[in-house]
């Protein structure tokens, strides 16, 4: 069963439409999200949690369907750490517990305390003296102390120091370690989604770029640095993109349709994205 399954989605605004989005995570996996400012990675997540209303398609999460009435029970198995932390300042860690624990029949008080130490988080301190890495990493602790079974996590390491984002990116890792556990993370950090993502989805302006298995990018995609002058020697179906400059190009190749005889260089998973971005398409 995929966690989570969009088929054909759209929503359109005034001055922005997602269009015909297409893509699903599977259960037991990671997919990444990434696409620039504005791309519509926030009005994807929200449409899954059904808290904005698609004008097309249709939307499942764990099986069920946002609109439907049951979904609300869903939700219950669902973590979800938004950009910001929307607590009240002038509360503490103990008063979100106190109150966690009516919100979730599965919140687990244990372990919730043990996330607070593990990330050095203040019991008693207000919430309004909190930085915005430490907000972040509270809404962490707090998502993955009712049992969920999908992680949907909206820019969760931004804010985060690369030590603690990297004890998050391997807790979230863990976390899929049981088969019916997943995550959807997205963030502007690619390196992350690198690190730890089994599948990338690439939003571009509205439309979805791709929705591919990461290690499959990865070995289908190179980067080919020639002069002009070679330029027309390379095969036409081999490229899907290139920056062109006065006397040389840069070509983001796929390495399956050339000879041996070019030196293609490895692509990381940002190489691929600013290549199609830039060009607003892949062939």
């Amino acid at each position: 069963m995929n966690a989570i399954e969009l088929r054909h989605v759209t929503k359109n605004y005034s001055a922005f439409s997602l269009k015909d989005i297409t893509l699903s995570l599977p259960s037991g996996c990671i997919l990444g999200l990434v696409g620039e400012n504005g791309a519509g990675k926030s009005t994807t997540i929200r449409l899954m949690l059904n808290a904005a209303a698609r004008d097309a398609g249709e939307i499942t999460v764990l099986g069920k369907d946002v609109r439907k009435k049951e979904f609300r029970r869903t939700k219950e198995e669902i973590g979800v750490v938004l950009d910001e932390a929307y607590y009240p300042e002038v509360i503490n860690a103990r008063n979100i517990n106190l109150m966690m624990k009516h919100i979730y029949r599965n919140w687990k008080e244990d372990i919730f305390y043990a996330y607070l130490k593990r990330f050095a988080l203040s019991e008693k301190k207000l919430i309004k003296e909190y930085s915005r890495g430490m907000k972040m990493k509270l809404a962490i602790a707090a998502a993955l102390s009712h049992q969920p079974k999908l992680l949907i996590l909206d820019e969760a390491t931004s804010g985060l120091d690369p030590v603690i984002r990297d004890e998050i990116l391997e807790i979230f890792n863990d976390f899929t370690r049981e088969e019916d556990h997943s995550v959807l993370l997205s963030s502007h950090i690619v390196s992350d989604l690198e690190k730890i993502s089994d599948y990338i989805a690439f939003l571009h302006q509205g439309s979805l770029v791709f929705c591919e298995e990461k290690d499959r990018l990865l070995e289908e995609y190179g980067i080919l640095y020639t002069t002009n002058a070679v330029l027309p020697d390379i095969p036409e179906d081999a490229v899907a993109a290139k920056r062109r400059g006065k006397y040389s190009t840069e070509l983001l190749v796929r390495r399956a349709r050339l000879s041996g005889t070019f030196d293609v260089q490895p692509a990381s998973l940002e190489d691929i994205m600013l290549f199609i971005a830039k060009k607003g398409e892949r062939k």
